[in-house]
């Protein structure tokens, strides 16, 4: 198959009336298409990734039995935005983030009813001081990364696991003050970007990573220790008997040295936990490596949704005995208590930003099925207010409950004064912003 004989959608013609014509917007994606059923989502990875400083890869099984529709994945992005101590940008990631996103005002295809380019990368726990400044205080940083990077990617893989088809996107994106004249070298330009990335996705050659000998038997080491966590848990519980806070989630950092490279720690865990949002992050000199159930913000059509998920229990070996697991999940007292604060406080991270009116618990403490565990659910959702954006959304509902506490400021503060550390990634956020004015946050991922 050549690439360079493959047919770009849509064509020149609609293109330029969409753009130059009807003002539909400035940034309209182009692809080619090519089969798929011989190629995996981490083929694809591997092919495009293996000359790329940053890369990643985002999947998801819905309910941990169903493979979803569609896998992304891209290299090489245009542009790498990097915010904390030591970067050129410092302070709220969502400013400059937002400004950068500003510029596209991007135009819907039907042939593509999906994410089709934009920012995809995390932001770390400790970004919540720059949100809510009450929380902010001196913390040791023993792992020194960014708080927050995002890959700015107009290039990537949309790939379809019903039709077994990769759509190779890249995009038409017309700044302002661009001349009318210019817009076929600009769609020339995206079209060739979009098969050169086919034309490597063609390789017959999957570069495996390099990996070398691996110890066995070294041991994780906590960062605090065991006594140094009961210590959090007894003070934690003196501030929920003292009334300061109904719930807090401490944490520790377990570190252990190893040769498995990254993205083969992500190949393990892909099989062994399948979960509705995985994703492999390479951001140059650092990796992240997670596995989430669990939907942190999403913003689709100016409504805003947060997935509370609390309450837990091991899946049964049979239908018949997830069911009876299920009932006895339904019936816990401490498991029913613990999710009615989580939903509350999602009530009023979404109402901070949403019409009132609107905001709503769309489903209440509903059994899901992951992988391995049941979890209780429930969905809160709320229309935007016509002065916030997706971004003061984000602000809004990070960091998730279940990695801070009730109420969220003042149990993140307590926490912060016990652990002394800074969390980085853990706890934190990992997802994309689209060109489109959408935006889907899965939360908690680990990092290696």
């Amino acid at each position: 198959m050549d690439p360079q004989k493959l047919t770009a959608y849509p064509s020149l013609a609609t293109v330029e009336q969409l753009i130059v014509h009807e003002k539909r917007g400035n940034c309209i994606p182009v692809y080619v298409e090519l089969p798929a059923d011989l190629v995996t989502p981490c083929m694809a990875y591997l092919r495009i990734a293996k000359d790329s400083k940053y890369s990643f890869l985002l999947e998801s099984v819905v309910g941990g039995e169903s493979v979803a529709r569609y896998s992304f994945i891209g290299a090489d992005p245009i542009k790498v935005i990097k915010t904390g101590p030591g970067e050129e940008i410092t302070g709220d990631p969502m400013v400059a983030l937002q400004k950068e996103l500003a510029l596209h005002q991007y135009v819907k295809i039907p042939e593509i009813p999906t994410f089709t380019g934009g920012a995809i990368g995390y932001v770390s726990y400790d970004c919540i001081q720059h949100f809510e400044p009450k929380t902010k205080c001196e913390l040791e940083d023993p792992l020194g990364i960014p708080e927050a990077v995002f890959m700015l990617v107009d290039t990537l893989l949309v790939y379809d696991h019903i039709f077994q088809t990769v759509k190779v996107v890249s995009h038409v994106f017309c700044p302002k003050n661009t001349a009318t004249g210019q817009l076929s070298f600009i769609y020339d330009t995206a079209v060739a970007k979009a098969r050169r990335l086919a034309k490597t996705l063609l390789s017959s050659a999957t570069p495996e990573p390099l990996q070398p000998p691996i110890t066995l038997g070294v041991e994780g080491v906590s960062n605090v220790g065991k006594e140094g966590y009961e210590g959090f848990v007894t003070q934690l519980k003196k501030h929920i008997v003292a009334g300061d806070i109904i719930q807090a989630v401490p944490s520790q950092r377990l570190a252990r040295p190893t040769a498995l490279h990254p993205f083969n720690a992500y190949r393990h865990l892909r099989q062994v936990n399948p979960s509705p949002y995985m994703f492999y992050l390479d951001c140059g000199g650092h990796q992240i490596v997670g596995a989430s159930p669990e939907t942190l913000c999403k913003v689709e059509k100016n409504i805003v949704y947060n997935h509370a998920i609390a309450g837990t229990i091991k899946r049964g070996k049979s239908p018949e005995e997830d069911e009876k697991l299920g009932a006895i999940l339904l019936s816990s007292e401490k498991d029913r208590a613990e999710h009615i604060m989580l939903v509350d406080l999602a009530r009023n991270d979404v109402n901070r930003v949403c019409q009132p009116k609107t905001v709503k618990v769309d489903n209440l403490m509903k059994l899901e099925k992951f992988s391995h565990v049941i979890h209780l659910t429930s969905q809160v959702s709320g229309k935007l207010r016509e002065n916030k954006t997706r971004f003061d959304a984000f602000r809004s509902i990070f960091p998730a409950g279940t990695v801070s506490g009730a109420p969220k400021i003042k149990a993140i503060e307590i926490i912060s004064s016990l652990e002394k550390q800074r969390r980085g990634v853990y706890a934190g956020a990992v997802g994309r912003f689209d060109f489109a004015d959408d935006g889907w946050i899965p939360a908690s991922p680990f990092a290696l």
